[in-house]
């Protein structure tokens, strides 16, 4: 007999490449303007401040490979990012252990309601409606660190039927992965299961009903995913 008054929540996870096993998803944290030419693009400013983190939540991810456009929105924006999948956590890690936590990588697009994140930008209010909803993270199966190593550098890409709309390389992140995790670290519990989407080049624009997006990270992974 079960122990819940309802019936347990699905727990979500993606596929990991070489393996019958999934990663399951526990939380996903995304730092914002984490290139300096898409800081720029979104009006701030490039120098390296205090970073800042947003969540989704981890039913937000999915690798269907298509993307409902949602509803309440005219202005939904692509945001491609390398993701990485962390395999145990703590607090107050420190920069030079962080890697190790560390499961694998992959690449995700934090879709973005855009028009609605605006309006939240200027009534000071939560990101939650423009960020975190149904399907709003589109991401690629995990390669473990095993295969890949810790991939600092690398070309990063999204194009939208055939035409490139964002490219960069891992290497202009302004906080890199290692960073990022010991951030975190002083401020959450985190843990095993966490994912971060790790920053966007510049390039973010609207996507339509129709359109093939493509996005792609060098020596890591390709991903596919069709707006519905």
């Amino acid at each position: 007999m079960s122990k819940y008054v309802i019936d347990q929540p699905h727990v979500t996870a993606i596929p990991v490449r070489g393996s019958d096993k999934s990663f399951p998803i526990r939380r996903i944290y995304c730092i914002g303007r984490n290139y300096a030419a898409h800081t720029i693009e979104m009006g701030g400013d490039p120098n390296r401040e205090e970073p800042f983190f947003f969540q989704k939540n981890a039913q937000n991810a999915d690798t269907s490979g298509e993307f409902p456009y949602p509803p309440e929105s005219q202005d939904v924006h692509h945001e491609v990012e390398m993701v990485v999948a962390l395999k145990g956590g703590g607090k107050n890690i420190s920069v030079a252990d962080a890697l190790s936590y560390v499961y694998g990588y992959g690449v995700g697009i934090d879709m973005t309601r855009r028009d609605l994140q605006g309006v939240a930008k200027e009534q000071r209010r939560p990101w939650e409606p423009g960020k975190a909803f149904e399907r709003s993270a589109p991401m690629s199966e995990i390669v473990p660190v095993s295969d890949i190593g810790h991939p600092d550098t690398g070309r990063i890409n999204l194009s939208v039927n055939g035409d490139l709309r964002q490219e960069g390389d891992l290497g202009q992140m302004i906080w890199k992965v290692a960073e990022q995790i010991a951030y975190l670290s002083r401020f959450y519990d985190i843990a095993a299961g966490d994912v971060i989407m790790s920053g966007t080049p510049s390039g973010v624009g609207p996507v339509q009903k129709g359109d093939v997006i493509h996005c792609e990270i060098e020596g890591v992974c390709e991903m596919t995913t069709k707006v519905i």
